[in-house]
Parts: C-alpha cells; structure tokens; sequence
C-alpha cells in the first residue's frame, strides 16, 4: 500500500516541494528556529530529524560533547546546544554553514562550526554523542543539495564513513535510516569495516518505519 501511494503522490509532492522550498523556510523545534535555505536539505521534507530531535529530547546532554555530522538546516546540533551540550555542527555545503553562523547567533546559541567532508576537517578528539542523518537513497548526487539525499550509485558515502569510523568507536555512534532505503546493503558495507548496526529505536510513523541504529565495533 505504502508503495502505491507513494507512486501516486510523488510528482505531484516533487512539484510542490520544490516550488515550496525554492524560499527560505523557517523550521522549529521546542523553542529552537532555524532559517532553512533553498539550497540546503530541508528538514520539513522527512521524518528522520524529528525522530532525532525526539531521541535527544529526555537525554541528559548538560556538558556532553555531540558532533552532528552533516549537519545541514543545524536544527538537530543547535536544540543540543539549547540542552548544554559542547556541540560541533559539519558540513559539506558551505551555504548551509553561513545559514548556521546565522542561526546559532538569532538563537543564542554559540557552537563550533566545521566545514569538513565527513570526518576530513574533524580533530581526533572524544564525543560523547556523533548524530548522523546521512543520504541513503543509490544515486550519484548532481548538486550540493542532493548530496544530503543520494549516497553514490555504489554507495560510496557509507563505504567512506564506515572507514573513517573504525577509529571513532569509542563514541556512541548514532545513525539514522528509513525502510526506504537498502539497510542490508548498508549493514553488508559497515560489516566489512568490523562495524555492526544494532537497533536502539524503531519509530513508524505514516507508514514509514525509521530506525536509530547505534554504531559500534564487531564482536
């Protein structure tokens, strides 16, 4: 069912999401607003940084250390902040980065900003918490934008972030996939890093089945 729908509706949501989002649009969360630029991931388009927002919201993160990996709109790093947490927001998209000096400023809020490629511009230093909304869908990305969605028609995107955290697992590694996706490809790449993704919360909403996945080392 979840599949025919989605075959109905989606020219007709692709038109109007775009012609939407073609604007800046302001997202919120429990006090915290962000201006959303046309350019960057929104946030209003998917489940996946509500789930998330959610997760953190009983959690104690007063003085924890979080790194929001791929950070786009910032809403997920700086509600964190609001919870006093030491955060570290990166992205690739450099529009998104100026948008997030902006909008940590309008919310108060003060957070080390990094342009990096995955882990490329990261120090080698311990986080109590890396959240990770990353792009699941296997195609190769044409634009910045679409680099928040598609992974690389072999999804390349995973088989550099598994590498690249096989020397971070000393963190809690959270990440976060939808049923729409090919988990058990993604699962196959992380295994042949000696990384399993193990399921710390399962959320259906919509039809939709979302799952936090917690990142750590084989057994």
């Amino acid at each position: 069912m979840r599949a025919i729908l989605k075959k109905i509706t989606h020219p007709f949501l692709k038109y109007t999401s775009q012609k939407y989002f073609s604007k800046p649009r302001i997202y919120g969360f429990e006090g915290i607003k962000v201006k959303v630029m046309p350019e960057v991931f929104p946030p209003h388009c998917t489940l996946s940084t509500k789930i998330l927002l959610e997760y953190l919201k009983p959690l104690d993160l007063n003085e924890k250390t979080l790194l929001e990996l791929g950070s786009g709109s910032g809403i997920i790093a700086l509600y964190a902040a609001s919870k006093g947490a030491k955060v570290t927001a990166s992205d690739i998209n450099t529009i998104a980065l100026t948008a997030l000096k902006e909008n940590s400023s309008q919310n108060g809020l003060d957070i080390e900003i990094v342009e990096s490629d995955l882990f490329q511009n990261i120090k080698q230093q311990r986080f109590d918490y890396i959240i990770i909304n990353p792009p699941y869908y296997a195609k190769q990305p044409k634009n910045i934008k679409e680099q928040a969605w598609f992974c690389g028609e072999n999804f390349e995107y995973f088989q550099k972030l598994f590498e690249e955290l096989t020397t971070r697992t000393d963190h809690t590694i959270l990440m976060i996939l939808s049923q729409d996706c090919d988990i058990m490809h993604i699962k196959h790449i992380a295994k042949q890093w000696s990384l399993h993704l193990t399921i710390e919360q399962e959320q259906t909403k919509l039809l939709e089945q979302n799952y936090i996945f917690r990142i750590s080392k084989d057994d």
